[in-house]
């Protein structure tokens, strides 16, 4: 039993003459409320009060040898006699619905279980205490979930950190953590969050996605998703470009499966979430600053790092800052088939970004050498995009292809050309093959991947 052997209440006294009940009548019973009748923020402050007063009855020590199963029968007994003392009426189906939702605040996040358990989710958006959104297939909508207070979303939002070593208060009110499955967690707290406690998570797929999966989602033509597979496999160096919610990362898990068995790979993240398909992997994770301010460990300090690890690829989650720098110096050093992602709208702006980045590393450097680097180091930019009908696709494939004066050649292989947008606000168009034979097909075909020129023609649309 995960309760405590509780003391039985006192039998009552025997009416005397000094006890006798009045002969007045017994106050009137407090009306028995069911479930239904309550509104939502009732039934969540009920939810919470209950779970408080169980933490008091029960022996916390006990839960961890217990099956969910016989918590639930153990729970459900002593949240029957908790309901009366509060004289709630449930019938059997919302007891089990309670006890559940229980269950949920004791051993899990509370009110956004349900919402980790949908598979139909990709992302949990938590505003504040009464104000949750998800999306769903691209598209952003409310759900009724709703916390206690400001109070009950902090004791999650430190339930989730503190499980990962990290942190979240007023002198460290930002935080990035992840969930056990791999979901990536981002939270905000007040001074900073005016309205409350924000929280954000990037759910964990619950499968790994293939290139081929993308192709069946419309993601990308056959034609694109063989000619990547051959660049990956050939030690091509990619970067994935794109917006926020644009798919970066599910494209580079996707790639990493065409990346050689017998090959050592080092990733390195801030928040680890990466699906590598291989079993030859080193995963590696930045650390933030203690409370003293020490102990901090970035993306830089892991890249220099990586490259003592004897990698034959490193894989870094995001560019964000000095660290392009070393990332491009691993590419230009025998690290081929090397990827990374970043922010940007354009495979054009993508170099542009990569460029500032390196400026932001404290090596004094000029432009064109920065260029230089760049040229010689990426082989392949990947853009992706999410559409306004919130489906997710490759609009762009372009190849560096060098350096003329100042300025970095490249030329598009793959552009997605818009159309137009239906009835229901599904936007058309396709993918397109822009009549150009990458200068990397030598390579490709030195290394076994001799794809057809046919690939490439701009009049063979429809069978791509």
């Amino acid at each position: 039993m995960i309760f405590p052997t509780r003391r039985k209440p006192a039998a009552a006294a025997p009416p005397t003459a000094d006890n006798a009940p009045a002969a007045v009548a017994a106050p009137t019973p407090a009306p028995v409320v069911s479930i239904k009748d309550r509104r939502r923020d009732d039934y969540t402050e009920l939810k919470v009060t209950l779970h408080q007063n169980l933490i008091d009855r029960i022996n916390l020590a006990a839960l961890e040898t217990m099956t969910r199963d016989q918590m639930q029968r153990d729970i459900g007994d002593i949240v029957q006699e908790m309901l009366k003392e509060n004289n709630q009426a449930l019938n059997a189906a919302e007891r089990r619905q309670l006890v559940e939702d229980i269950l949920d605040e004791l051993l899990g996040l509370g009110p956004l279980e349900p919402l980790l358990k949908d598979p139909t989710i990709s992302d949990i958006m938590v505003n504040s205490a009464t104000k949750v959104f998800v999306e769903r297939r691209g598209r952003i909508e409310e759900v009724g979930t709703r916390f206690a207070s400001d109070q009950h979303l902090l004791r999650i939002i430190g339930k989730i950190v503190s499980n990962v070593g990290r942190r979240v208060d007023e002198s460290s009110p930002m935080v990035d953590a992840r969930l056990p499955d791999g979901s990536r967690i981002n939270a905000i707290i007040p001074p900073l969050a005016i309205d409350g406690p924000c929280l954000s998570i990037r759910k964990f797929p619950p499968s790994r996605t293939s290139i081929d999966k993308l192709v069946e989602y419309g993601s990308m033509t056959p034609d694109c998703a063989t000619m990547l597979k051959a660049v990956v496999a050939s030690r091509r160096n990619v970067i994935v470009s794109g917006g926020t919610g644009s798919g970066k990362t599910t494209m580079l898990n996707a790639l990493s499966a065409s990346i050689g068995a017998h090959e050592r790979v080092v990733t390195i993240e801030d928040s680890a979430e990466l699906q590598l398909q291989q079993s030859h992997v080193v995963r590696l994770e930045t650390r933030p600053a203690n409370i003293e301010g020490r102990g901090e460990v970035n993306q830089r300090d892991l890249v220099k790092n990586a490259l003592r690890m004897r990698p034959d690829r490193v894989i870094l989650g995001e560019i964000r800052s000095g660290e392009a720098f070393d990332m491009l110096q691993a590419m230009n050093t025998g690290h081929d088939g090397s990827m990374t992602t970043l922010h940007a709208n354009t495979p054009r702006d993508a170099l542009s970004r990569l460029e500032q980045m390196i400026g932001m590393s404290g090596i004094d450097i000029s432009p064109k050498s920065a260029r230089a680097q760049i040229a010689s180091a990426i082989n392949v930019v990947l853009q992706l995009e999410r559409l306004q009908d919130g489906t997710r696709r490759v609009t762009s494939v372009a190849e560096i292809t060098g350096m003329e004066g100042d300025i970095i050649l490249m030329q598009e292989i793959f552009k997605f050309v818009r159309e137009g947008v239906d009835a229901e606000g599904k936007v058309i168009g396709e993918m397109r093959p822009m009549g150009v034979r990458p200068k990397f097909m030598e390579v490709l075909k030195s290394r076994g991947y001799d794809l057809p020129s046919t690939m490439f023609d701009p009049f063979r649309r429809k069978d791509s």
